[in-house]
Order: structure tokens, then sequence, then C-alpha cells
């Protein structure tokens, strides 16, 4: 089979942690066929979405004293080619967030794939219909107390509420902009306005979960269902135990409260197209669902001795 990966330049990839390259890997591994390309070369002619496709050959990462360890150079790219997306069996849009007006045009292009021909992952209008904050709204039973406001008043009344919240741009990724509101910093108005851009930008601002200092849980989804997890927990000062702004990550289990909370997504998740996703819990409550290119893959293989690339290809072969 054929796979192609829209991605961000891939020598910008870290591939003991990107859960692109651990996807592709897995791939190649099974006898596929890997090939790359960013959102700027899709276009569409002839009702029919085309990009500039690269064959990509990567060395697979191997464990080395319970890291990864990649060699230099990692991967080694062929000749671009303009060709028609339908003739890959499945397509991976995993380019980061934040989702802008030129990430929402190339989902625009990608419904010219016909999903009877080639698997888009996740589904164009899929990733439009959830904003990796706003989406989670809709599981009321599963979210902690929540407003999305760029009310400075509404925000303050919330916060005297709760006693202490956690404000959240709707674009961010990675922790990038989580801000801790306290009832008596005499910073909260100018907190607020610089996340609110001065009132013009609503933001999401959650009731603090103490357990935050035990972990943020990453969870991935393989259509609906629990395929692994991961432990993200706080180090030093920082309260965002995020991957990327330094979080240590540890082995866990998932819970029966998240196994229910996973079961509440299942059906709304498979009709909105959404394959391969990553929810995050905290405390028993889920605070996020990612669907454009969610990580967790290495870190779960290397702590719980699992591929679940080779599982997640495995399931495409089987549904495409």
């Amino acid at each position: 089979m054929k796979f192609a990966f829209i991605i961000d330049p891939i020598a910008r990839l870290d591939p003991g942690h990107d859960t692109s390259v651990a996807l592709m890997e897995a791939a190649q591994v099974l006898g596929h066929e890997v090939w790359i390309t960013q959102v700027n070369s899709l276009a569409v002619s002839d009702g029919q979405a085309s990009a500039l496709l690269q064959p990509v050959q990567l060395t697979p990462v191997t464990l080395v004293d319970g890291l990864w360890v990649a060699v230099d150079p990692w991967f080694e790219l062929g000749q671009p080619e303009r060709r028609f997306l339908e003739e890959m069996d499945a397509v991976f849009m995993r380019t980061d967030p934040p989702v802008t007006v030129p990430y929402l045009y190339a989902t625009y292009i990608l419904d010219y794939v016909d999903p009877a021909k080639t698997l888009v992952i996740n589904a164009p209008q899929g990733i439009r219909a959830a904003n990796e904050k706003m989406y989670a709204l809709q599981f009321t039973e599963a979210i902690p107390e929540t407003i999305v406001s760029q009310d400075k008043q509404v925000i303050r009344g919330f916060l005297e509420r709760q006693g202490a919240a956690i404000i959240k741009p709707l674009g961010g990724k990675a922790g990038e902009g989580i801000l801790f509101l306290d009832p008596g910093d005499r910073n909260f108005n100018s907190l607020v306005e610089i996340s609110t851009f001065q009132g013009q930008v609503p933001v999401m601002v959650q009731t603090y979960l103490p357990e935050a200092k035990l972990g943020d849980k990453r969870i991935i989804l393989l259509n609906g269902e629990p395929i692994g997890a991961v432990n993200r927990i706080p180090t030093g000062k920082e309260f965002r135990g995020n991957m990327a702004v330094g979080g240590r990550v540890a082995q866990t289990e998932i819970t029966d409260r998240e196994l229910d909370i996973c079961t509440q997504l299942a059906p709304t998740l498979r009709r909105d197209g959404l394959i391969f996703v990553g929810i995050d819990i905290i405390g028993g409550y889920l605070t996020e669902v990612n669907v454009t290119s969610p990580t967790g893959i290495r870190e779960i293989d290397r702590l719980d001795n699992l591929r679940l690339g080779e599982q997640v290809v495995e399931w495409i072969v089987k549904k495409a």
C-alpha cells in the first residue's frame, strides 16, 4: 500500500519523539511505501486533490538504555512528484497546530480526495469540527467546570466562584499560552487582556484541578478505542505537564473512569471521521481532544514495550 503523510518539514521532526515519524516508520517496516508532503504543495485540478510528494526511506530508531536513538541522517528523500492523492491508499494529515486560515484551506483541498478510494486520517471535515479545546465541551459528564468567553467580567466571576482556574488559548498547542489564574493576583486584568487580545478573542477557562501535579494523562484512541496511555508529570516549578515544556513521562494504566470517558467519546469521534486521536485527562476529567497531530506513541512504546504505530497501520490496511 501507499501511505502519504502531510507533515511539517521533516528535518524539523524529532525521530525519537514525534508520532508522525513513528507512524511512517511503522508503515515502512510493514512493507508499505511512504511518501511525504507539506500543506503548501497541495492543489486541486480537474476536481481532484494533488500534492508534490516525495518518497522517503527511514532508518528506524533503536532503543538504547531506555532511550530512542536515531542515526544521522535518519531519512533519505527521493525525487518529488506531483501526484493525485487518490493514488495513495491512506493520507495522514499531521501538520502541527495552530489551525490557521492556510491550515483550514488545506482541509478544504482534502475534501477533494474520494473517501471511497483513499482514507484520510483524520477526516478534513472532522478536523474542522473539532477545535481541540472546544470539542470537549459537548461531553458534559466528562469535563471539569469550564467556560469560554472573552469578557473579563465573566472570567472574573468564574474565577471567584472556582477559587483558582486555568486559562487556555483556543488555538494553542503543547501547553503554549496556558496560564494559572488566582483570584488575588493583581496581574489578573493584564493576563486576561493579553490572552483575549484586549477582549477580541475568546479563551477557555477551566477550574484548576489540583490533581494536575500528579500528571496529565495522554490516552491514544484508534477509531474510538484506547490503545495506550502515558502520564506527563510537571517538573520543577512548572504547573504544566506537557512534554514540550519539560514534563516528565511515566508509565501508567487506564482507569475505569477513563475507559468510561473513552466510551462516551467513541460514537462522536467515529461519526466525525476522527480515527487517530489523543485525549488529555487530569484527575478523571477530560480537558482536551487532540485531533491534528496528537503525539505520545514513542513514549508509550518505550515505557510499555509496544508497537502502537504498527497497530495503527494494520488497522488502516484492513479498513482501506
